[in-house]
């Protein structure tokens, strides 16, 4: 299941919470926002300013194969001061790196191939990326030795670009406990190849504060979304509004020593709808 499907569902409600104080519980994280939040009718420069007017001071851009766009969107972030710190990587999910069909495969690996020039270009020093997907086609087992292949194959110009390979647990059905996903990540013997968590992802069947305790410096990013379980059903929310006790990932994060980068994922908006995401991240990140 892809949970990019689910972020429509997420609002920002209209309450207001206060501006985070400067405190020193503020984790020493620094904000950054998803691309595609921004609004799409806008020219690339002004997207970029108006992230930063909001208060983020880094922004994640998901894999460019245009390279005149790719200049563009690097121009951008020049003229503008806004670090670009990660690429998303766009065809693990389509063309997943576990398939057992080669042309996939090799789909897959030249999505890896573009994104971490990306990054290089860019100057980010992550590609995020599903490393497998488990399916009826795909066994555990095989989705586990299949994507390692790969992915090992891919750790010398990971290695040559300066740029990690981050791997996300995403609701593909693969990466299921802490436990797995720190042996996954550790099986490679890397350094280019880290975690990239999502707070947001693992609340269906674990404690993200749980996660990042287990996983500790291998995470190298984090995806801050909110979740909630109402009814039966579930559905992603704004920040603050769902289940995630943030208090408990405050203290998880500052017991581990994390201070990168946390990128928002939530759906587009406009200005006043960024700026209240911009000052929930606030909230979160102050724990309050």
């Amino acid at each position: 299941m892809n949970r990019r499907n689910f972020l429509t569902a997420a609002a920002v409600a209209a309450a207001t919470i206060p501006a985070a104080s400067s405190a020193a519980g503020t984790l020493p994280i620094r904000k950054a926002v998803l691309e595609s939040m921004l609004p799409k009718n806008m020219p690339m420069v002004d997207r970029f300013q108006l992230a930063r007017d909001v208060g983020f001071a880094a922004m994640e851009c998901h894999t460019e194969e245009d390279p005149k766009r790719a200049e563009e969107i690097k121009a951008a972030a020049d003229k503008v001061g806004l670090k670009i710190h990660s690429v998303m990587n766009s065809a693990h999910w389509k063309y997943p790196l576990s398939s057992s069909d080669p042309q996939v495969v090799a789909t897959s690996m030249k999505g890896m191939e573009t994104s971490l020039h990306n990054a290089k270009l860019w100057g980010a020093d992550t590609v995020l990326l599903v490393p497998a997907v488990v399916n009826p086609e795909t066994s555990y087992k095989d989705a586990w030795t299949r994507s390692q292949q790969q992915i090992r194959k891919l750790i010398p110009l990971a290695q040559e670009l300066k740029v990690v390979i981050a791997i996300e647990e995403v609701w593909n059905k693969f990466l299921l406990s802490p436990l797995e996903f720190a042996r996954y990540v550790d099986e490679f013997k890397s350094p280019w190849v880290r975690a990239y968590f999502d707070v947001g992802n693992v609340v269906f069947y674990g404690y993200p504060q749980d996660w990042i305790h287990t996983l500790g410096n291998r995470i190298i990013k984090l995806h801050i979304k909110d979740f909630r379980f109402k009814n039966r059903m579930t559905e992603f929310v704004a920040l603050r509004e769902g289940d995630i006790d943030w208090k408990a990932i405050h203290q998880a994060l500052g017991e581990i020593g994390y201070n990168g980068t946390a990128t928002v994922e939530l759906p587009n908006g406009d200005k006043a709808y960024l700026q209240e995401v911009s000052k929930r991240f606030d909230a979160i990140l102050s724990g309050a």
